[in-house]
């Protein structure tokens, strides 16, 4: 094990240490030249993929920050005593990347990636790897609660075939939802989404129980295009920053500052992913060549992070009205010690929501306030965790007490949070955690296999539709 460290380390540890954007430059713009494309356009696009990173991790930072303040001040107003700080996600990132596991981990996955190509498996090349901090967090988080490496890595190559597997059945989905053609590579392996299976059994539930809600959906885009301005992001922006600002009894000029804000975010975030798939154009073109020429009608797919599909504009309607259902759950639901502030807005939830429901506004919003108890609980369950690897790796947030516990609200895969628990206490020999460590992990793995199955007839209806 410590040989692999080493070497992730010695191999690695530099480039990771470039920050996301430069080094998923280097990655896209490394695949393409190894699919002959051209160097100027192979460089391109590495460098246009590197843009929007920056451009989306920017705006996602000046979003989140604005309504850190405002709920700061919500908190100050009311008294209340969450004492779990939700710091959001850049600085989990940092101090997970701090870790020399999360190399270990990047490796193994690498190796378990290529090893399921060759099998067939999967055909997707995951190549977002600054991502990885997702699935490693839940290694570390299992070893903080007593697991060996060894076992950590099983639970860590186990969720993250899952992931894999996913990608490849999520892909129709993305191309019916970006209007796409089957050419298309992007697809993702994002953590986001291993919550899935858990929104499709409400999902079906409401297909069984509540199928007349559909007929009050509508189509964010449409309504958009029908009403104009009043409903824009622009201005779903500025309805969100008045109410927030409002429950936080700022000052007008604080409240018209925080809506406008929230407005540009929001448009810029549109904007934004678009960017994503100009990005990858190059590498498209360079993998359909050569899985003409040389795979015989086989395709690949490029696992990439999520925002390529931040231009559906539901994702951001459902984000702004589960913010303050988020803030209400936060303050009673029994259990729960974390604030909502970075995470205010839901990015860890609503990209899964889109996918699993086609984007049924409705249904994205019911089913989101329904699971967001459980990001509040793994949040809370995970602080201790995170406040002390914080500590260690010299990441603690500055300004913030020294005894203060941090984490985060929307952080993604808050059910794989729970198994890291229960493998990481079950191997201390406890009869009564191994039992539910057995039961859980089963259970993880039924409802993935049952939502594998509804997924392939969702992709066959997609395949018939154009014959």
């Amino acid at each position: 094990m410590d040989v692999i460290i080493n070497f992730a380390n010695w191999v690695l540890k530099p480039l990771i240490q470039m920050g996301a954007a430069p080094l998923m430059t280097i990655v896209l713009t490394f695949l393409a030249l190894c699919f002959r494309v051209k160097f100027s356009k192979a460089l391109e696009g590495g460098i246009k993929l590197g843009i929007s990173i920056t451009g989306i991790s920017a705006i996602i930072n000046i979003l989140t920050t604005a309504f850190s303040g405002a709920m700061t001040d919500f908190v100050g107003r009311t008294g209340l005593s969450l004492n779990v700080t939700d710091v959001g996600w850049a600085p989990l990132a940092t101090i997970t990347w701090g870790s020399p596991y999360t190399l270990y981990f990047l490796l193994i996955m690498v190796i378990v990636n290529i090893v399921m190509l060759l099998l067939k498996k999967t055909n997707t090349l995951d190549v977002d790897i600054f991502d990885i901090w997702h699935l490693s967090i839940v290694g570390l988080f299992a070893i903080f609660c007593g697991a060996s490496l060894f076992i950590a890595t099983l639970l860590v190559v186990f969720i993250g075939i899952l992931k894999i597997i996913n990608s490849d059945l999520m892909k129709p989905t993305f191309n019916d939802l970006l209007n796409a053609p089957d050419s298309n590579p992007m697809t993702t392996t994002h953590m986001n989404f291993m919550m899935n299976p858990v929104i499709m059994v409400f999902d079906k539930i409401f297909d069984k129980l509540f199928p007349w809600l559909d007929k009050y959906d509508f189509d964010a885009a449409k309504l958009n295009s029908k009403i104009g301005f009043w409903g824009s992001k622009f201005a779903i922006g500025i309805y969100l920053g008045i109410f927030v600002g409002l429950l936080a009894g700022q000052k007008p000029s604080q409240i018209c500052t925080l809506a406008f804000t929230a407005a540009v975010c929001l448009e810029l975030f549109s904007l934004i992913g678009s960017w994503f798939i100009a990005a990858v154009e190059p590498l498209s073109q360079g993998i359909t060549d050569f899985a003409s020429k040389k795979l015989k009608g086989r395709t690949l797919n490029i696992g990439l992070d999520w925002p390529f599909i931040a231009g559906r504009a539901e994702i951001w309607a459902a984000a702004n009205i589960l913010a303050p259902i988020m803030l209400l759950e936060a303050i009673i639901l029994p259990g729960n010690k974390l604030l909502p502030l970075g995470g205010i807005i839901a990015m860890g939830v609503t990209p899964a929501l889109l996918v699993v429901t086609r984007g049924k506004l409705i249904r994205m919003i019911v089913i989101g306030a329904i699971e967001l108890p459980l990001f509040l609980w793994s949040g809370t369950l995970i602080a201790p965790f995170v406040t002390n690897i914080a500590q260690k790796v010299g990441a603690f947030p500055k300004g913030l007490n020294a005894h203060s516990m941090i984490s985060h609200t929307t952080m993604e895969g808050p059910i794989e949070k729970f198994l890291g628990y229960l493998v990481g206490h079950a191997s201390q020999g406890e009869i009564q955690m191994i039992i539910y460590m057995v039961l859980a992990l089963v259970a993880y793995l039924l409802i993935f296999v049952w939502y594998a199955f509804e997924m392939k007839k969702r992709n066959k209806a997609y395949k018939d539709a154009k014959k």
